[in-house]
């Protein structure tokens, strides 16, 4: 492991060494030294993975020292990372679904049953149906509304058919006329939103396959991601009822 150099880029204490902002030479990266954070009451607060500390410093240091210009960097995660937080949510996980096509639905059995006009056999003890089943059991919500074009798609056909599998594992479905949709200025993008504050927006190619994840943590762009949620929530109509 190489040792990196870091170069004091400011402090408010004097000469009594915290706390302390540093920056690496050559890299967008910062060690902030502080008053450690020991109380337990306060670390249950925090979203502290294993290994990770938590520092206090005053608010002036950052405003001093910190870099003034915001930059930027989307944040992508892996598939399984993704996966990781329907388990790892503490209240609510909310999706808009904006396609009208989703590659990885057609090839699967239960899609190659449905285009036949085969009823569809869905395994409800599959690892996706057991994850939200037990998550559900905990008092965790999960919400959908799917955009339908007029007609509906065939893959949107599929997903109405597909609802009965989410709402038999503790999801609630509802659907929204894509006209409705562009009158409310909904987002156009598929994302899930987390426990209202993490937006995992998902990205497509042109074959409508999804090629990755980005976070968005910022409060200003999530509040935009909640808003939408409230105004397709409030328009939205159960699936069986559309």
């Amino acid at each position: 492991m190489t040792t990196r150099r870091l170069w004091k880029v400011g402090t408010n204490s004097g000469n009594d060494g915290c706390p302390t902002l540093y920056s690496e030479p050559d890299a967008d990266t910062y060690v902030v030294q502080g008053d450690p954070v020991t109380e337990p009451a306060e670390l249950a607060q925090l979203d502290l993975a294993e290994g990770e500390a938590a520092v206090s410093v005053p608010r002036e240091l950052l405003a001093n020292f910190g870099p003034k210009e915001p930059v930027h960097v989307p944040q992508f995660i892996s598939f399984a990372e993704f996966g990781g937080m329907f388990s790892t949510l503490r209240h609510s996980a909310w999706r808009l679904e904006t396609r009208r096509r989703y590659a990885e639905d057609e090839v699967t059995d239960t899609y190659r049953q449905f285009a036949a006009g085969k009823p569809v056999a869905w395994d409800l003890q599959d690892a996706w149906c057991t994850n939200r089943r037990e998550q559900s059991a905990l008092g965790k919500r999960f919400e959908r509304v799917r955009i339908l074009d007029e007609p509906p798609t065939p893959g949107q056909q599929y997903l109405l058919v597909n609802a009965r599998r989410n709402t038999a594992v503790g999801e609630d479905i509802r659907v929204l006329a894509r006209g409705k949709a562009e009158e409310l200025q909904l987002p156009r993008e598929d994302f899930w939103l987390f426990d209202a504050r993490v937006v995992a927006l998902l990205h497509f190619n042109d074959a409508d396959e999804m090629t990755g994840v980005e976070l968005i943590t910022d409060p200003v762009e999530v509040l935009r991601y909640v808003q939408a949620r409230e105004a397709a929530w409030h328009h939205a109509v159960p699936y069986d009822q559309a």
